[in-house]
C-alpha cells in the first residue's frame, strides 16, 4: 500500500479529545515521530490541514503510513510517556539528545577502612556518592586536593588487603596507612567524616572541628599533632577562599541555550553543595526545519527524564526563557524525581549572573560549531565537484589493523555533513579469516556493517576503503548484488609509493578509474581526515585488544585455582615471572597446591 493512501479523515474519527501520546510510522513500520498533546484530536488534525506552513510537517505527513496513539490521564503522564518512546525509537523527525558517557562521581565506600575513589556508571557499589562532576578531570582534581588535606586511602581493595608494610603513599603523607595499623580505626573514621564534610561543601564546619581538635592537642602537649592540624586548617582556608565565588545555593542547574542555523547548544552549569562542580555543553540533534519552540522543551525533557549519563536531578533549574510548557515540564520532572523541581527564569542577582555565564558559553559553542561547519561545507562542496555527485550527506570509511595477523580489528567511522559522527562509529573483531588476509578482513567488515541493512536512510553516499585495488575490489564484489535502490559510490584511497600525505591515488568505483588531486586540494584534505580517523579508530581498538591479551594472567582461567591460591602462588614464588619459571615440583611445594593442580598450572603457563 502506498504512503499516500493514509486516510486521515477516517482515522481522526477514532481519536478522542483527551491528553495522550501519538506515534507516526512509515511504510516500513518504522516510528518516524513521537509527539504529545493536551487534546489528541485537535493536535493530530492540525497535521492534515490544507495550509500547513512548516516544511518539516509537510515532509513528515508525506511519509505517514499509520498512526498509533495512547490516551493518558494527564498532560504530565503524556510528557513522561512521550520521552520514554522517543528514547526507545529515536525517531528521525524528533529532536534527540544523545550522550553515551556517564557522569563521574566521587565514592566513599562502605568498608572497615573506607576508600575514596572516582566512580562512573550504575551505583552498584555500596557507599556514599558525591556529584555528579561534569568530567573525569574535575573528579581527579578534587581527589588530588582532598588527598593532600585528608590522607584517606584511594587504593584498590586488593592492593589494600595484600599490604604487610606501608606503601609509597604513606611515605608521601598522602595516606594514613590503615591497612597496616598506622592509624587507629576511630581516628581513620574521623578522617573519613572530615572528607565527607569537605565534599558536602561544609568547609566551615570542618574547620571548626579541626580548630577544636588542635586546641585539645595543644593542651595535651601533643605539639606534633597540633602542627599537623594547623597545616590542614591553613590548606582548607585556602580552598574556602578559592570557592567563595561559587555562591550560596545548595543545588541547582543553570542552563544557557542557543539555536542558530540549525545548530543547537545547551550549556549546563552544575552547582552542588554551594560549589560550581563544572559545566558541560550539549548539542541536541535537530531535524531540518524544526520549529524553535520545540527544541528547548525537548532538550529539557530528555536531559532530566532520561537521566542523561546518570546525572542527578537538582531541586532547582534556572533557564534562559519562560517557555509556555515550563510548568508542564516541571510537573513531569517532579513526578519522575519524586520531589518538587522548580524551573525558573532568573532576572537579577546571583542566579542571573550564573545564567548570563551559561548563555555566553552556549552562544560561543554554537559559533564555534558553525565556524567548523562552514569549513566542512567547503570541503564537502569540493569533494562533490571532484566526484561529480549532487549530494554527500553521509560517508563511511573502513580500515583494518592487526599485528602479524593477530587480533585483527576492523573499523568503520562515519562523517555526516558537519564532520565526524562518533556515535555511529563501529569496531568489528575479525573472525574466521586467514590471519593477515586484509582482503578477507575487509569483506568481513563490509558484511558486518551492511549485510542486514534494510533502511535506505542509513546507506552512505560514499564508502571509502583505506587501501588500493585489492581492498576496493572486495567492496565492489560485496555491492555487486546490492538489493537496495540506493547504492553508495565506492572510493579506494591508495597511498603513494612513498606513503606521504598528498600523494594518494583515488580509485573511483573501479580500480581503473584513478585520479590524483593536488596536495592543497580541500577535497583531498577531507578524504585524508576521514581516512586518518578510520586508521586511528582501528589501531586504538587493536591496541586495546592486544593489551588485554598481554595483561591477562595464565592463572586466571585454570579450573580449581581461585583468588586465594593465585595469591599464594604469586607470594610464594615471587610474582608472575616466578610462577612462569617454576617447575611442577616447585609449584606443588606452594601451600594449598596439589601435584595435579601444579601440572595444570605448568601446562597453562607453557602452552604457547
Amino acid at each position: 500500500m502506498a504512503v499516500a493512501s493514509f486516510e486521515s479523515a477516517l482515522f481522526l474519527k477514532s481519536v478522542p479529545h483527551k491528553p495522550g501520546v501519538y506515534r507516526m510510522l512509515n511504510s516500513q513500520d518504522v516510528v518516524i515521530y513521537v509527539g504529545k498533546a493536551k487534546d489528541l484530536k485537535k493536535r493530530l488534525a492540525s497535521y492534515f490541514r490544507s495550509n500547513v506552513d512548516s516544511a518539516k510537517t509537510r515532509a513528515l505527513v508525506s511519509q505517514i503510513f499509520h498512526i498509533e496513539f495512547t490516551v493518558t490521564n494527564t498532560e504530565t503522564e503524556a510528557l513522561i510517556l512521550e520521552n520514554n518512546l522517543i528514547k526507545q525509537f529515536m525517531p528521525k523527525y524528533n529532536v534527540l539528545l544523545r550522550d553515551d558517557k556517564s557522569y563521574p562521581y566521587i565514592l566513599i565506600t562502605n568498608h572497615k577502612h573506607p576508600r575514596i575513589t572516582s566512580h562512573r556508571g550504575p551505583k552498584k557499589v555500596a557507599g556514599q556518592y558525591f556529584g555528579p562532576y561534569p568530567s573525569a578531570g574535575a573528579v581527579w582534581e578534587s581527589l588530588k586536593l582532598l588527598q593532600k588535606i585528608i590522607p584517606i586511602r584511594q587504593c584498590e581493595d586488593g592492593f589494600y588487603r595484600a599490604r604487610t608494610r606501608p606503601c609509597l603513599q604513606y611515605q608521601l603523607k598522602l595516606c594514613s596507612a590503615p591497612c597496616v595499623g598506622k592509624i587507629s580505626d576511630d581516628a581513620y573514621q574521623e578522617q573519613v567524616r572530615h572528607a565527607q564534610l569537605l565534599l558536602q561543601g561544609k568547609n566551615q564546619v570542618l574547620i571548626d572541628d579541626l580548630v577544636a581538635a588542635m586546641e585539645v592537642s595543644s593542651q595535651q602537649l601533643d605539639f606534633e599533632k597540633a602542627a599537623e592540624l594547623r597545616d590542614q586548617i591553613i590548606a582548607l582556608r585556602k580552598v574556602q577562599e578559592q570557592q567563595s565565588v561559587s555562591g550560596s545555593h545548595e543545588e541547582m542547574d543553570v542552563i544557557g541555550f542557543k539555536v542558530e542555523h540549525g545548530v543547537a547548544a545547551a550549556h549546563v552549569l552544575f552547582v552542588r553543595d554551594q560549589k560550581i562542580l563544572g559545566s558541560k555543553t550539549y548539542f541536541p540533534k535537530v531535524p531540518a526545519n524544526t520549529e524553535l519552540a520545540e527544541i528547548f522543551p525537548a532538550f529539557l525533557l530528555q536531559f532530566y527524564l532520561n537521566e542523561i549519563s546518570g546525572q542527578t536531578i537538582p531541586k532547582q533549574v534556572i533557564v534562559i526563557e519562560d517557555h509556555q510548557d515550563l510548568a508542564a515540564i516541571s510537573a513531569a520532572v517532579s513526578s519522575f524525581a519524586g520531589f518538587k523541581v522548580n524551573f525558573d527564569v532568573a532576572l537579577r542577582g546571583e542566579k542571573a549572573r550564573y545564567l548570563n555565564l551559561a548563555q555566553k558559553n552556549a552562544e560561543t559553542a554554537v559559533a564555534s560549531k558553525l565556524s567548523t561547519a562552514e569549513h566542512m561545507r567547503k570541503r564537502y562542496q569540493d569533494l562533490k565537484l571532484v566526484l561529480g555527485i549532487q549530494q554527500i550527506q553521509r560517508m563511511e570509511c573502513f580500515d583494518i589493523s592487526h599485528t602479524m595477523g593477530a587480533q585483527t580489528m576492523a573499523s568503520c567511522v562515519v562523517f555526516n555533513g558537519e564532520g565526524p559522527d562518533k556515535s555511529e562509529y563501529r569496531r568489528f573483531h575479525v573472525e574466521g579469516v586467514t590471519p593477515g588476509d586484509d582482503y578477507a578482513a575487509m569483506l568481513f567488515a563490509l558484511n558486518k556493517r551492511y549485510g542486514k541493512l534494510s533502511d535506505e536512510d542509513r546507506v552512505p553516499d560514499i564508502v571509502l576503503i583505506d587501501g588500493g585495488a585489492g581492498q576496493l575490489n572486495q567492496a565492489i564484489s560485496f555491492f555487486k548484488d546490492w538489493p537496495l535502490a540506493k547504492k553508495p559510490l565506492l572510493l579506494g584511497v591508495a597511498k603513494g609509493t612513498s606513503r606521504k600525505p598528498g600523494l594518494e591515488t583515488l580509485l573511483i568505483n573501479t580500480a581503473e578509474h584513478a585520479i590524483n588531486l593536488p596536495a592543497d586540494n580541500a577535497a583531498l584534505h577531507l578524504i585524508q581526515q576521514i581516512r586518518d580517523e578510520a586508521h586511528r579508530f582501528a589501531i586504538t581498538g587493536h591496541r586495546q585488544q592486544r593489551g588485554k591479551k598481554l595483561l591477562q594472567s595464565p592463572l586466571e582461567n585454570i579450573s580449581g585455582i581461585g583468588e586465594k591460591r593465585r595469591q599464594a602462588l604469586l607470594q610464594y614464588l615471587g610474582g608472575l615471572q616466578g610462577v612462569l619459571k617454576a617447575s611442577v615440583t616447585e609449584l606443588a611445594s606452594v601451600p594449598g597446591i596439589s601435584k595435579a593442580q601444579a601440572e595444570l598450572i605448568y601446562q597453562a603457563c607453557h602452552k604457547n
